[in-house]
């Protein structure tokens, strides 16, 4: 009941805000080199496999499912907030997007050469994460291309923190906790990147990527 909760609060709280949401963060690649960078390195790893489906997990506006899709990947994009979808689905009207949950993906098994899950999983509550993990496995294909993004925690003595989130309750990892959850569910880190907060982040954390791959 906490985590069905959980979710339905954060789908509410998303529905509220998509508007202002998709106008805030609409240019945010523009200004992050190090985003596209890994994005396009995870869609050069997924096109080398010869399956460029892809699904957006956590989509919200659309705006990262379309840069996917520029990059050459089949990328369609799932959201919990009905809000969020309806905007992607007017902002970029050749591609798909759904409702959907993390938790129960409307996807058969092993179809998809990658997930990207950009900050779609920091509202989840943390002993929920494995079985989100689970269903990424369970999705990809063979040698199939994980990209995870989150903010990272304290240190090794705070594995997982909550904290204030503008929108939702959140919480942060610890990335070589996250990469033993993901070798847990048969998914292997092959690359990691780490962005240090700037000065004019409104959060001083850690931005992590972590890129797996199905064992």
């Amino acid at each position: 009941m906490v985590e069905h909760d959980a979710l339905s609060a954060t789908r509410d709280a998303y529905d509220d805000v998509a508007p202002t949401y998709a106008q805030m963060f609409r240019d945010t690649l523009r200004d992050r080199p190090l985003d596209r960078a890994i994005l396009a390195a995870f869609a050069e790893v997924v096109r080398e496999n010869g399956n460029g489906r892809v699904a957006d997990v956590g989509c919200g506006p659309g705006y990262v499912t379309a840069h996917l899709h520029e990059l050459g990947l089949a990328a369609f994009g799932l959201d919990a907030s009905p809000a969020m979808i309806e905007l992607a689905r007017q902002a970029y009207p050749d591609l798909r997007f759904d409702v959907g949950s993390m938790a129960a993906l409307d996807i058969a098994d092993g179809v998809l050469g990658g997930v990207l899950s950009r900050w779609s999983i920091i509202h989840t509550p943390p002993r929920e994460l494995p079985a989100i993990l689970t269903e990424f496995h369970r999705v990809l294909a063979p040698e199939g291309s994980l990209l995870i993004g989150f903010s990272a925690s304290e240190g090794p003595s705070h594995p997982t923190q909550g904290f204030d989130h503008t929108v939702a309750p959140a919480y942060r990892w610890w990335p070589d906790h996250l990469a033993a959850m993901l070798r847990e569910c048969g998914l292997e880190e092959v690359a990691r990147m780490v962005r240090e907060p700037q000065p004019t982040d409104p959060r001083q954390f850690q931005e992590v990527h972590l890129l797996a791959r199905k064992a």
